[in-house]
């Protein structure tokens, strides 16, 4: 008798994510895929008819099940209209074990992969870190980073967060010691660590303002072509990837820099794959580094995962 799949709405999942230790799970699937444990198939954009919007397919498979995450891009005259859900299934029995609401894991999960980042290629003496972004994701960017350097300053930016006291309360309920910055520039001057956690598909920050050495993060949206920084950047940069076999062609300030700086994806100093393996080289000094993700569906099969374990306990 097939058991039929567990179906987790956002409440649901909000309530099972305490039990999961998120970095860790990412640190664990980018050293899977590092010893060619997992596949990543590169996702896939499919644009809806008439301008509508489109929906991204994420793809994975590692740790004994695969599945797939999809994400639309809903064009509203109100504001476009973000979803996603992810299905997982089992490689032993090729049955679904999982359907799940994927808007907080999609959270979690970037803002770890982020934070993997930042543990792996920032500075052992890192003490100044900006954020650029002060919602959601940006929060839980913190919450993911807060430990793993001895952080001395902590600067936020957005626009609008100097008037809006309900998000500045937000941020000292979990960042007593944050700075709030009158612009992006001001947040990321002589920072060591500079994070882009914006939905913008344009860029946020000046890379004038990026001090020689920094380590820059980005995650931008799914919108065609987005990027938080000006591609022109990548050409004096060290740059690294979530993984590099799909992230060029995905990521729009790649694809822009490709076109236009003559840069290329053969410059890519390496991913997360690399270095949570120990198989590829961390930054040179006296050089900004630039980090960026697109969000990997193994990322969301693997928090899934955890997810349908706690979920099964």
């Amino acid at each position: 008798m097939t058991t039929p799949p567990i179906v987790l709405d956002a409440e649901a999942v909000a309530r099972l994510l305490p039990q999961v230790d998120v970095l860790q799970e990412m640190r664990a699937l980018f050293a899977e895929l590092g010893r060619g444990q997992a596949v990543q198939p590169a996702q896939t954009l499919t644009l809806f008819p008439e301008g509508q919007g489109d929906f991204i397919t994420y793809l994975g498979a590692g740790g004994g099940s695969f599945g797939a995450k999809l994400s639309p891009y809903l064009v509203r005259e109100v504001g476009p209209v973000i979803t996603a859900w992810t299905v997982l299934m089992s490689m032993e029995t090729g049955q679904p074990l999982m359907l799940c609401d994927s808007g907080r894991l999609t959270t979690e999960r970037t803002a770890a992969t982020t934070a993997l980042a930042v543990d792996l290629l920032a500075g052992k003496e890192a003490k100044t870190v900006a954020i650029i972004g002060s919602g959601a994701v940006a929060q839980a960017h913190w919450r993911h980073v807060q430990g793993l350097r001895d952080w001395q300053q902590v600067r936020v930016y957005s626009p609008g967060l100097g008037a809006d006291a309900g998000k500045q309360a937000a941020w000292r309920g979990i960042c007593p010691e944050a700075a709030f910055a009158v612009s992006a520039e001001e947040a990321a001057r002589e920072a060591d660590v500079v994070m882009l956690c914006t939905s913008s598909g344009t860029p946020v920050l000046d890379a004038a303002a990026v001090a020689p050495g920094a380590l820059v993060t980005s995650i931008s949206t799914n919108a065609a072509e987005a990027h938080e920084i000006a591609p022109a950047f990548l050409a004096s940069a060290q740059v690294y990837c979530d993984y590099r076999e799909t992230t060029p062609a995905s990521a729009g300030e790649m694809v822009l820099a490709a076109r236009d700086h003559g840069w290329s994806a053969d410059q890519l100093r390496g991913d997360l794959a690399g270095l949570a393996a120990g198989t590829c080289e961390g930054p040179e000094p006296g050089r900004p580094v630039f980090f960026r993700s697109i969000g990997l569906g193994l990322e969301d099969i693997a928090i899934a995962n955890a997810i349908y374990r706690a979920a099964s306990a």
